[in-house]
């Protein structure tokens, strides 16, 4: 416990302390040839910086004119010049585990008009006990349906204490531009994620941007992140599908106009289909639908083709070989099945990200938010209070 606390004391230190790389040589700040500029890099010169703060670099009796931060990987670290040269401050924290090299030039005197000087610092900051990392969907340069949220899957828990820092350092911007708003969900898989929905659905042809300034930033329990990150999609066509269970039939829509309808059977009465507007969140071309996974025992394994993922719990629209009803009678365990040849045809037509409504459903079951892309299951209003930042 004594090394322990002694070791804290120095890498507290280590983050408080500054270094000095140059000093006056020509008087006590006058605009003469002579006077050289004081810069101040903090963290200081040195190893096993702590984590959480920002680089700064101050200059007296002088002005900076140009910093350049490096981390060991060769990558600039952006920040901001204060308007009179006299401060830099970088955009973002350190991250760990990361060697930075910080350069500047700065001209002496109070009015910039001293000697010209350059100089170099270099600081490593410690390791984080666990380094956080996301998993985003859509993935870097996909097309999607109109209604797919930006989704953002956290390796490690995010304590409802770091969560507004998280949730500020992370930009959707789009063109057109798109109102939208983050909320914080519990997935599925018990993993923390945040989600960004639009207050409607996307139009289509929108260019879509995420950033997340997330490198330094605290997530609790030990969790740090250590990198920037930023991707792009696109919005493709607007596609959308409407189950009316009590007809047995899904129609297709294209820019609001309908292009077809297909018929098959939804969930029986004893198992309805979920109701509300889903999200595709997958596809898969070929499955065994297996009883066990949906909470019914060995009771079957059926090869099922052209499968379109709704909600994580087993909302699927497939294809159903071995239904003699389908268009006829809603026997399902909730799903719609299909003819093989229709479902292929719903499997090609929505993309992941385009939405299908169900109407009629005699289900109760609200789902959740986290099962799934199923940001569209609330109103605007109630997505807006999962927002961390009050």
């Amino acid at each position: 416990m004594h090394v322990a606390g002694r070791r804290s004391v120095l890498l507290a230190s280590a983050l408080m302390g500054s270094f000095v790389l140059s000093a006056c040589s020509g008087g006590s700040g006058g605009s003469g040839s002579g006077t050289e500029a004081k810069v101040t890099v903090t963290p200081a010169a040195g190893k096993e910086v702590a984590l959480g703060a920002p680089i700064s670099v101050k200059a007296e009796d002088g002005r900076l004119t140009a910093v350049e931060v490096k981390d060991d990987k060769g990558q600039k670290v952006g920040g901001q010049l204060a308007g009179d040269g006299s401060s830099w401050t970088s955009d973002t924290k350190v991250g760990p585990k990361t060697t930075y090299t910080v350069r500047t030039t700065a001209k002496g005197g109070k009015n910039g008009k001293g000697k010209e000087s350059s100089t170099s610092s270099t600081f490593t900051t410690q390791p984080a006990p666990k380094v956080n990392k996301l998993t985003n969907a859509p993935g870097n340069g996909e097309t999607v349906g109109t209604g797919m949220p930006v989704s953002i899957l956290f390796d490690h828990k995010i304590d409802k204490s770091k969560r507004a820092e998280v949730e500020k350092a992370l930009k959707v911007t789009s063109e057109p531009k798109v109102e939208g708003a983050w909320g914080w969900v519990t997935d599925y898989s018990g993993q923390d994620r945040i989600d960004w929905r639009p207050k409607t659905f996307w139009p289509a042809g929108t260019k879509v941007s995420v950033k997340g300034d997330l490198t330094g930033i605290d997530t609790g329990e030990g969790g740090w992140f250590a990198k920037n990150y930023a991707w792009n999609f696109t919005i493709g066509p607007d596609r959308k599908a409407v189950i009316d269970v009590p007809a047995h039939k899904l129609t297709m829509y294209e820019n609001g106009n309908a292009v077809g309808h297909i018929m098959g059977s939804a969930g029986s009465p004893q198992d309805p289909t979920r109701g509300g507007i889903h999200t595709v969140r997958g596809k898969n071309a070929a499955e065994t639908m297996d009883s066990a996974t949906i909470g019914y025992g060995n009771q079957w394994k059926l090869d099922s083709k052209w499968v379109t993922y709704l909600t994580a719990s087993g909302t699927f629209l497939h294809s159903a070989p071995w239904n003699n009803s389908i268009g006829v009678e809603n026997n399902s365990h909730g799903c719609f099945g299909m003819t093989t040849a229709d479902a292929k045809k719903i499997y090609d037509f929505l993309p992941i990200g385009a939405t299908v409504e169900v109407k009629g459903t005699s289900s109760t079951k609200k789902t959740d938010v986290g099962n799934g892309l199923e940001v569209w299951q609330e109103t605007w209003e109630q997505w807006q209070k999962r927002t961390a930042v009050k």
